[in-house]
This record gives C-alpha cells, structure tokens and sequence, in this order.
C-alpha cells in the first residue's frame, strides 16, 4: 500500500499549538506519517518559531496513536550520536515502535554560527555522518557491550539500556539524491532511503542506481523502503489553485521541471500514480502554510482514498 504523509520545515514557524494542532489532523484524516526537519534557524531571511527536535517527537510519541514520524532529517553536528541513539530509541518505545531516525551531515551554516556550533567542510562533516551511523546501528542493534574507535566518535564497551523494544531499534533513514555518496551510504546502513525533490525520470535512473548498490552489499529492494519528499501545491478547484499559484512566488521554470506535485485532485492523483508506478512507497509531502488545515483535509479527502488498501 501505498503511504502518504506530510513534511514540516522546523524552523518556519513550529510551535506547539501549531505542531499540536498538524499532528492531530493529520491522525485524524488519515496520513500515514508526519515528517519535520532539524533546524535551529532558516538559512536567510527572518527567524521564525522552531521546536526543538527530540522534545516535539516525544510529544508526537505521547499524544499519537496510529501514524509514523520521524526527523527528516537530524543534522549528526547538532548532538553526540550516542545521545541520538538513546533519544530514538526511547521515543520510538514510548510510541510503540512509530519512529524513524532520519539522520544527515547537516548543511546550513548559518544557524551552526549563530548557535555555536562547529562548522566543518563537507568532507569532514561526511566523514562525521558515516562514523555516526555506524555508532548508532551498533548501539541500536547489539546486545553486547560495543567498541568502535573513529576519527570522530569511538565507544568503549558502550551498551544501550534498556534494550529497543523493537528488535534492531527504529529503523534509520538516509536522504539525498548524490550518486556517488549519498546512495552508496544508504545502501550501506539505511533502511530507508528518500530522495529528495526529483523528477519522475530522475527518481527512476536514482532508484535503479541504488538497487545496484544494494545488490553490491548483498541486499535486495525489499531490504529498504523507498520514499520521497517533495512539496504539494494542492487546491480543490482550478480557481482557487491559479490564484494560490500566483501568490506562491514558485516560478514557471520550477513547475515545469516536474519535481513538485502541483494540480487539483485528480492531477494531484496522477502524478503521485506516476510516482508510485516509478517506485515510490512513501511519499512525504511538504506542506509550507502550517495554519492552513482546511487545504490539508480536503487533500486527505480528495486524495488518499485512491491510495488505501
């Protein structure tokens, strides 16, 4: 079946009554899953509102019953990994096994400025990320007490207590579209891969290319669940979503490249059908306006029926 949820920027106005009120309609409309970036700051522009991470997914883990959510996705600058690892797990326990741990090197400099954080070139901050993963599926994922001796992070007879609830832990998410980095550390450590912004064709040539590396590794496609973000600009009637076009500021060029969702419900249907059939389980849709529910219940009206069992 295909899965279908919406994605939250952190730093563009998350608060609680916002995240509050997303979180329980979009339980109550029936999405699968509710997605938020880590970010202390937006990279320009004004400040706005942003929850910190790990708080607002316990509160998600509390206040829930049914839908999945996760980081998508937490930059491994910001905290310790092994702090991560014990954050997830025992959030994605005290949820009942709804949690995934979306992990990344982390790319905007100006909230690590601003907030003091240590700002590393790309390569060291890729670098970062590997060591990070592999920590955390050892602690995650071994019963026994783990070593591990990096450039960055090591362990010394490190255990994780209590033990996950759900064997292995909750399962980890990579994003990213770069294939010669990002897909063969997936295919290393991911159990869930998400592409990031990309065209039906794109999707296609990436997904295609990560089932390469996957066999490389000695996995199949069934090892991992393929997933895709990208932003919906959904309106139930041609009127009102001409207008919202006008008002959007996206340009033509950028709705032309075919890497947004953009169109009524029968469009909208469509091209998510056209994802689907490209590869796509699940699909996490931006969804920028966090004050507007009355759009984003007649997208789960209009739209998710075509994808239920």
């Amino acid at each position: 079946m295909t899965q279908i949820g919406i994605m939250l920027e952190g730093p563009d106005g998350l608060n609680w009554p916002r995240w509050k009120r997303i979180l329980r309609t979009a339980e109550d409309c029936g999405f699968q899953c509710v997605f938020r970036s880590d970010h202390f700051s937006n990279a320009d522009g004004e400040d706005k509102d942003s929850l910190e991470l790990w708080i607002s997914l316990a509160y998600a883990a509390s206040h829930t019953r049914t839908i999945e959510f996760g980081s998508l996705v937490a930059p491994v600058t910001f905290r310790h990994p092994s702090m991560n690892a014990r954050y997830a797990a025992a959030i994605d326990d005290l949820s009942g096994g709804r949690l995934v741990y979306g992990m990344g090197a982390g790319w905007q400099e100006r909230e690590h400025r601003r907030f003091g954080i240590p700002f590393h070139d790309f390569s060291t901050r890729y670098d970062m990320l590997e060591e990070a993963l592999e920590v955390t599926r050892r602690l995650l994922r071994s019963d026994q007490p783990s070593q591990f001796q990096g450039a960055h992070y090591q362990l010394q007879d490190a255990i994780l207590l209590p033990r996950p609830a759900r064997s292995g832990g909750p399962p980890i998410l990579i994003g990213g579209n770069g294939p010669k980095k990002t897909l063969p550390l997936a295919a290393k450590y991911a159990d869930e891969w998400n592409a990031d912004f990309i065209n039906v064709a794109a999707y296609k040539e990436r997904r295609g290319l990560m089932e390469q590396y996957l066999a490389e590794r000695g996995r199949s496609a069934q090892d991992m669940k393929f997933s895709l973000k990208t932003r919906v600009m959904y309106r139930p009637t041609q009127a009102r979503l001409d207008a919202f076009l006008r008002d959007s500021g996206v340009s033509d060029d950028a709705l032309r490249e075919g890497r947004m969702i953009v169109g009524t419900a029968t469009e909208v249907v469509d091209q998510i059908g056209a994802r689907v059939e490209a590869g796509v389980e699940r699909f996490m849709l931006q969804w920028p306006d966090m004050d507007d529910m009355e759009n984003l219940e007649l997208l789960a009206r209009d739209v998710l029926p075509h994808f239920g069992d």
